[in-house]
């Protein structure tokens, strides 16, 4: 069965918004922040609407175990130059990872992190370092570690590298991987040959540790390092090489999230649900969702 979604919203009545809205994409999964990913403003978790998402999940056909947290972009585990603000995103994220054990969620989806200034060896070990000060025994949480674009100094932007902070993590067990499609795409692998890439990830850390796939199309080139998401088949990278990614055999059982761009004030996240489910591409698609949200009881 193909595990589909996208990004959603996690809003004033947190869990239960996000369902509603997940389920209003035909989708059977999702992502969500469980705030703002800009900040580490966080409200306090109602158990009566985690309760309440929990019952839609069960009635819409979404299992608990395929749902996505992402922790927001702010945090940086790479950099220790100012260890007070190394030491918040530590905490932060500890915090984090309680919010993600109490609604029931078993995955966290975290960007590697920057080494800015510093160099790339040394920011790789600092992610390592962090993780274990994070990570105990007791963790039901997995972080999941994205494959990153390569933007400025981001660090994880070749498998290498993912495997290079995943084997200083201690408790390993307690790591995965999320791959996203524009970042493989912008980091210098071509989703074109998706097999080999699948290949050479087995052989470096193991096709087990994938838990999570962003689905993106990618508005640069190979290897441009950007990280601009394109909606699906509006890309460099190509409908038909995203739907093979979709339903390929080694990740059936993987969650597949979108996270392209709105459509001006609209998600586009129910018309490319559906062009993923019968493999056909829309060329239509800005003017059907435009069209499908005017009325604004579909929105």
């Amino acid at each position: 069965m193909l595990i589909i979604g996208s990004h959603v919203n996690f809003g004033s009545n947190q869990l239960v918004g996000a369902v509603n809205r997940a389920l209003s994409y035909g989708a059977n999964t999702f992502m969500f922040y469980t705030g703002a990913p800009q900040n580490t403003i966080r409200k306090k978790l109602e158990p009566a609407y985690i309760n309440e998402a929990k019952k839609l999940m069960q009635e819409g056909g979404i299992n608990l175990e395929n749902v996505i947290c992402h922790a927001p972009y702010i945090v940086n585990l790479a950099n220790k130059e100012k260890e007070e603000a190394w030491h918040f995103s530590i905490n932060f994220l500890k915090q984090e990872i309680q919010r993600v054990e109490e609604l029931g969620v078993k995955y966290l989806v975290l960007h590697p992190g920057n080494a800015l200034k510093i160099e790339r060896d040394v920011a790789l070990n600092n992610i390592s370092e962090a993780l274990n000060a994070i990570i105990n025994e007791d963790s039901k949480v997995m972080i999941l570690l994205e494959t990153m674009a390569g933007k400025g100094t981001e660090c994880g932007k070749t498998t290498e590298e993912i495997k290079t902070i995943m084997d200083g993590v201690l408790l390993q067990d307690k790591v995965g991987v999320c791959l996203d499609t524009c970042h493989l795409n912008d980091a210098g692998y071509d989703i074109n040959e998706f097999d080999e890439y699948l290949k050479e990830f087995a052989s470096i850390i193991g096709i087990d540790k994938i838990k999570c796939v962003h689905i993106n199309d990618s508005k640069n080139g190979l290897g441009s390092h950007k990280d601009r998401h394109a909606n699906l088949g509006y890309g460099t990278i190509g409908f038909t090489n995203l739907v093979k990614v979709v339903y390929h055999e080694l990740l059936k059982d993987v969650p597949k999230i979108l996270e392209t761009p709105w459509l001006g004030d609209y998600p586009p996240y129910k018309f490319e649900i559906a062009m993923l489910k019968d493999k056909t591409f829309n060329p239509n698609l800005e003017a059907d969702v435009k069209e499908f949200y005017k009325n604004e009881r579909n929105f």
